[in-house]
């Protein structure tokens, strides 16, 4: 999956599936943009040790015009556009009957409406040929637990989103798909923590999966050999949804 010379930029890539699908778009060739709401500096020091260009850009996805600023920076630093990968994600849980109007608007800004302002910014430095792939949810085929109604809503609605987008830019050769992560091993959501041997008992496999197994999934998708996949749900669950 040769990606020299290509261009991609992964939002909130600080951390978790977001750190590790930059890392391995630059151990693919890919130079990275990426944006971060803390701090950046482990990863954009991995990236350097690849011999790749990096560029970090702070920016709240909650915010639509700070969202098509990072893009407009990230491709006006690092010369153009070839992937983008939708990554950041709110995440707020809780009983419906507790769960306000603030946390409705905060989860959809940052997991629908920044996806396509990102799409959107992007598209006008992007070529023919580009890639588009946004971080869903197992969730939103599969609500085994109470309290995801929001959360679950928002990853639902980039079913929609890719689907269309898929068909709407199909003309140009972008390509635009969607990658579901079943319970993944990270900071947010560790393989040990408490609820670890129920969700596990979910999955076909018996585990949780890893920040690197996703990745290996984007990275497929963002290369030349995906060039005709598109509007496309991928699994990266255990088995969780089957």
């Amino acid at each position: 999956m040769n990606m020299e010379g290509k261009v991609a930029l992964v939002t909130g890539g600080s951390r978790g599936i977001g750190a590790a699908v930059a890392l391995r778009l630059a151990r693919e060739g890919a130079d990275v943009a990426l944006t971060y709401r803390n701090d950046a500096g482990d990863v954009v020091e991995r990236i350097k040790e690849t011999g790749r260009r990096v560029v970090a850009v702070r920016a709240d996805s909650g915010d639509a015009a700070a969202v098509a600023a990072a893009v407009d920076e990230a491709a006006g630093t690092l010369g153009r556009l070839d992937v983008l990968v939708n990554n950041v994600g709110e995440f707020i849980v809780g009983p419906v009957e507790e769960l306000d109007v603030e946390a409705f608007d905060r989860t959809f800004a940052v997991n629908v409406r920044a996806p396509f302002v990102a799409v959107r910014a992007a598209l006008p430095h992007m070529g023919d040929g580009g890639r588009i792939i946004s971080i869903g949810s197992n969730v939103a085929v599969r609500a085994v637990f109470p309290g995801f109604s929001l959360y679950s809503a928002s990853k639902s609605a980039l079913v929609g989103l890719t689907k269309a987008l898929g068909r709407e830019l199909g003309p140009r050769g972008i390509t635009v798909n969607l990658v579901h992560p079943g319970p993944t091993d990270t900071d947010a959501n560790p393989a040990e923590g408490p609820m670890a041997e129920a969700i596990n008992g979910f999955t076909a496999l018996g585990r949780y999966g890893t920040p690197d197994e996703v990745a290996s999934a984007v990275a497929y998708l963002a290369s030349e050999e995906a060039r005709y996949v598109t509007g496309a749900q991928w699994h990266v669950d255990g088995g969780f949804t089957i």
